[in-house]
C-alpha cells in the first residue's frame, strides 16, 4: 500500500478512486500518524505519518484498502485517538474503513408540513426491549420497524428518536439516554440486530419512509463540540441516512448556524421548549391564573421556533405518572433523590402511586383524557411520548437516564390492560386530522379575516364572548371559525374546575346547529348529538367538551 498527501475536507475518511483519504484536526506541532489494522487484530499492521496541510489539519491517503478488511486509529504524539468523524465501529471498537454501499431504492422524504405532523418520541432500545413488545428483535432499529404497523394505525407520521449514535455507556452506571460524549457520526451497533448500526439505521429510515413516517433524530451534542463538526454531522446524516430532521440542544451548541445552512433548509430543525408543557400541566391540575397563558398556547403554531407541543417527555414524568405522583421517586438512580426536575406540576388525584380506589382511578382516567385533549386540540405540532397512549409508568422516576431496565423501558403489558386509553388516543388523533381548525397553516389572529362576522378564533367563558380573566377562573371556551379554511366551526369548552359550570354557546347562523362531537368523559362520538336550539351547555367538573357546527 502506498501513501500520499490526503484531502483536507471533508474531515474523517473519504473514499476516492485511487485510495482512501484520512483527515483529522490536531494541535499544531503534534506528530500525527495513521494506524491501520487488519480486521479483528489488536496490533496495527501499518503506520503512515500524516502531513500537516491547511491550518491544523493533518492528512494522508492510502491506496489498495478494501472495505471491511481494515480498521484505523490515529496516534497523536504518544496518545491513540479515535477519529471523531468515524462513521462505523468494528467489534473491537476501532474505526472501520467503510466504503458505503446501500440501495435506497425509490426512497423519498415524506416532507409533511408542520401543521400535519403527529410526532411520537421514543428511545430505540427502550421502545421494544420489554418482552411484551412481541417483536423478534427487541431493543433495536429492527424492533422499531416491526412496530411501524402499530404506529401507522395509531395515526403517527413522525418518530423522534433519542440519541442513536455511538455514545459512551458509562462505567459506574448505565448511560441509558445517550447524552454526553460520543461519536456522533457512527450509529450505535448495539441498536442493530445484525451488529451493523449503519445498515440497520438505513433500513429503519427506509421502512419508515415507505410507511409515510418521518424520522427525526435528537442530536444534543456536547458544549465542547466544534460548530463545524456539528454542521458536518447534520449534513452527513441528511445525505447518508435520509434523516428528515433534528432536535438540537441550544444550551450545548448554537443552533443559528444550522438554521442558516443552505443544505439543511428542507430539514425540520427543532428544539425542546417546556413552556407549553408547564402551562398545560398547571391548567390540568387546576392552578389559578392560567387561562390567559392557555389561550396563547392553544393557538400558537410551532414552526417558527421549531418547537412542538408535549405534556410529557423523556425528561420528567410520563403521562400516567403525572396524574399518579405528587413528587419524584428517583431513589433507584443512586443520587438520594436529588436528581431530576423538582417542579413537575403534577397531581396524584388523592393517592401517591398505584391505587385501586375507584374514585382515584376514575379521576386519573379523566385527567389522562384531559391532558391528551390539551395536546391534540392545540394548534401547534403535537408530540406523544412512547407508551403514554396506554398508561406506561416509570414508577414515579422522572429522570430515568441510567435506568436501562424495566423502569426505563416501555411496558407493553399495559397495552392489554389499558386498551381503552389506546383506542381513545387513536380516535383523538383521527379527530384532530378530520377538523382543519385544529391544524391551520397560519396562526389564527382573533380577527375577522374573511369578513364573515366572526373572528377566526375567539375566547369565551360562562358567558358567550366574554372570557373570565379572574385569577380564580379555571374555565375557557374557544370558538374556532372554519370559514377561511372552508371547514366546520368548532367550539371547545374547558372546565378544569372541580365543580360543574354552565357555558353559554356562541350563536350560529339559522341554518346551523351545535352538535356534541367529543368529550373527555365519553370519548369521540361515533354519532354526534344535536343540541338543537340549546343556548348553553353544562360541563361536568374537570371535563373538556368539543362541539361541531353543522
Amino acid at each position: 500500500m502506498k501513501n500520499t498527501q490526503g484531502q483536507q475536507l471533508p474531515m474523517g475518511l473519504t473514499v476516492q478512486e485511487d485510495g482512501v483519504s484520512f483527515s483529522v484536526a490536531a494541535k499544531k506541532g503534534k506528530a500525527c500518524c495513521l494506524l491501520l489494522y487488519h480486521a479483528g487484530e489488536k496490533e496495527p499492521c501499518a503506520r503512515y505519518p500524516m502531513r500537516q496541510s491547511e491550518g491544523a489539519v493533518y492528512t494522508v491517503k492510502v491506496t489498495d484498502i478494501q472495505s471491511g478488511a481494515y480498521a484505523y486509529e490515529y496516534l497523536m504524539d504518544e496518545e491513540v485517538v479515535t477519529d471523531p468523524y468515524t462513521k462505523a465501529f468494528t467489534k473491537e471498537n476501532k474505526s472501520q474503513v467503510l466504503i458505503p454501499e446501500y440501495d435506497w431504492e425509490d426512497d423519498r422524504y415524506p416532507a409533511y408540513a408542520y401543521k400535519d405532523v403527529i410526532a411520537y418520541s421514543l428511545h430505540v432500545r427502550g421502545f421494544t426491549q420489554d418482552s411484551y413488545s412481541k417483536v423478534a428483535h427487541r431493543g433495536t432499529f429492527e424492533g422499531v420497524i416491526e412496530k411501524l404497523p402499530y404506529l401507522k394505525d395509531l395515526g403517527i407520521n413522525q418518530i423522534q428518536c433519542m440519541p442513536v449514535y455511538s455514545f459512551l455507556e458509562g462505567k459506574r452506571k448505565p448511560n441509558y439516554w445517550g447524552y454526553g460524549p460520543g461519536y456522533f457520526f457512527a450509529p450505535k451497533n448495539s441498536y442493530s440486530a445484525i451488529s451493523d448500526g449503519v445498515r440497520s439505521l438505513k433500513n429503519m429510515v427506509k421502512a419508515c419512509h415507505a410507511a409515510e413516517i418521518e424520522v427525526v433524530l435528537e442530536m444534543p451534542f456536547c458544549p465542547e463540540t466544534p460548530i463545524y463538526q456539528v454542521l458536518d454531522c447534520l449534513r452527513y446524516y441528511r445525505q447518508e441516512y435520509h434523516i428528515d430532521g433534528y432536535i438540537l440542544n441550544p444550551a450545548a451548541v448554537s443552533t443559528r448556524a444550522a438554521y442558516e445552512d443552505p443544505y439543511l433548509q428542507d430539514c425540520k430543525l427543532m428544539v425542546h421548549h417546556t413552556e407549553f408543557q408547564n402551562v398545560m400541566r398547571r391548567f390540568l391540575k387546576g392552578d389559578e391564573g392560567m387561562v390567559e397563558a392557555v389561550t396563547y398556547w392553544l393557538r400558537h403554531l410551532s414552526e417558527k421556533e421549531g418547537s412542538f407541543n408535549y405534556i410529557a417527555a423523556h425528561n420528567g414524568f410520563t403521562l400516567m405518572d403525572l396524574v399518579s405522583y405528587e413528587g419524584k421517586h428517583n431513589e433507584a438512580n443512586g443520587e438520594n433523590n436529588q436528581d431530576g426536575p423538582d417542579y413537575n406540576y403534577s397531581w396524584n388525584c388523592g393517592a401517591e402511586g398505584p391505587s385501586r380506589k375507584k374514585a382515584v382511578v376514575s379521576l386519573r382516567r379523566g385527567q389522562l383524557y384531559n391532558a391528551l385533549f390539551l395536546v391534540f386540540l392545540a394548534q401547534g405540532t403535537p408530540c406523544l411520548l412512547a407508551g403514554d397512549e396506554f398508561g406506561n409508568s416509570q414508577k414515579g422516576n422522572n429522570n430515568v437516564y441510567c435506568q436501562d431496565n424495566s423502569t426505563g423501558w416501555v411496558n407493553w403489558k399495559k397495552l392489554t390492560t389499558h386498551q381503552e386509553l389506546h383506542d381513545f388516543v387513536r380516535d383523538l388523533i383521527a379527530f384532530r386530522k378530520r377538523y382543519k381548525v385544529f391544524h391551520p397553516a397560519q396562526e389564527m389572529s382573533g380577527t375577522d379575516t374573511t369578513r364573515c362576522g366572526v373572528p377566526d378564533v375567539s375566547y369565551h367563558g360562562e358567558y358567550a364572548w366574554r372570557i373570565e380573566k379572574e385569577v380564580a377562573s379555571r374555565q375557557l371556551g374557544v370558538y374556532y371559525s372554519g370559514t377561511s379554511l372552508e371547514a366546520e366551526d368548532c367550539y371547545v369548552a374547558y372546565n378544569m374546575h372541580w365543580i360543574r359550570h354552565t357555558f353559554a354557546l356562541p350563536s350560529l347562523p339559522k341554518n346551523k346547529k351545535w352538535y356534541l362531537a367529543a368529550s373527555t368523559k365519553d370519548g369521540i362520538k361515533a354519532e354526534m348529538i344535536c343540541l338543537g336550539g340549546q343556548k348553553s351547555i353544562e360541563i361536568e367538573e374537570r371535563t373538556i367538551v368539543v362541539l361541531v357546527a353543522k
